[in-house]
């Protein structure tokens, strides 16, 4: 039975995720951070582990958590926005805030989970996908929206990059979820959570080690650039 890692699935796209691995008859392992997070994770059927991207000490505790298993598909949901714009120096505790969680909590949690995903038998080796956003492109920027989160997404497709190479049976992308309809995409944006989610699924099941190291669509479309 394939193996699937969510880290950050709670809610949005990381638990529809979730969901539709289970319905598709993966083994999945499911982090939250909170019980309520986690009781919505275990009534789907997951195993659930407690952990809290944005707090170094509960991050470096995921390898002991995660002993002896072999992970064939992982995947880093977990982030925070800030939608202040370039008028606005970020504070301190808002800069640590967003950094950690999105990029800080990815560079810990690497180390960790690669290597069991490294053990993957499945065809081509294991996948370790990391959600990023088109946001986090830096050329062809055309808004100062947002600008603490986008520069924590150039940061993190930086890590997945650097990553990469050390890493030999892995294949790791970075992952544009779409605009979708989730708290942080709004009820307005395009794409729903469940097609979020399906493509993420597709694209990732269909990944070859040439995509090591790419930036891709939802729907698997690679980005011409960074």
């Amino acid at each position: 039975m394939t193996t699937v890692l969510v880290i950050g699935a709670s809610r949005g796209i990381g638990f529809e995720f979730v969901r539709q691995s289970l319905q598709a008859g993966e083994r999945v392992i499911a982090t939250a951070r909170d019980d309520a997070g986690r009781e919505r994770l275990a009534a789907l059927g997951a195993q659930v582990l407690t952990v809290d991207v944005a707090n170094p000490a509960s991050v470096s505790g995921l390898a002991w958590q995660l002993d002896g298993e072999k992970i064939d598909t992982a995947l880093y949901v977990a982030g925070v926005m800030n939608r202040a714009d370039a008028t606005e120096p970020p504070t301190q505790p808002e800069f640590d805030r967003v950094m950690h969680a999105n990029v800080l909590g990815a560079m810990q949690v690497i180390p960790q989970v690669a290597p069991l995903v490294a053990t993957s038998d499945q065809p081509g080796g294991g996948r370790f996908g990391f959600i990023s956003s088109v946001m986090g492109r830096i050329g062809g920027v055309a808004a100062g929206n947002a600008w603490l989160y986008r520069v924590s997404k150039a940061a993190l497709n930086m890590a997945v990059a650097s990553a990469q190479p050390c890493y030999a049976g892995v294949t790791m992308v970075a992952l544009h979820p779409g605009w979708v309809q989730t708290d942080m995409g709004g009820a307005s944006a395009p794409v729903t959570v469940t097609d979020s989610a399906a493509g993420l699924r597709a694209t990732l099941a269909a990944l070859t080690p040439s995509d090591r190291g790419r930036f891709l669509n939802y729907d698997g479309t690679p980005f011409d650039s960074w």
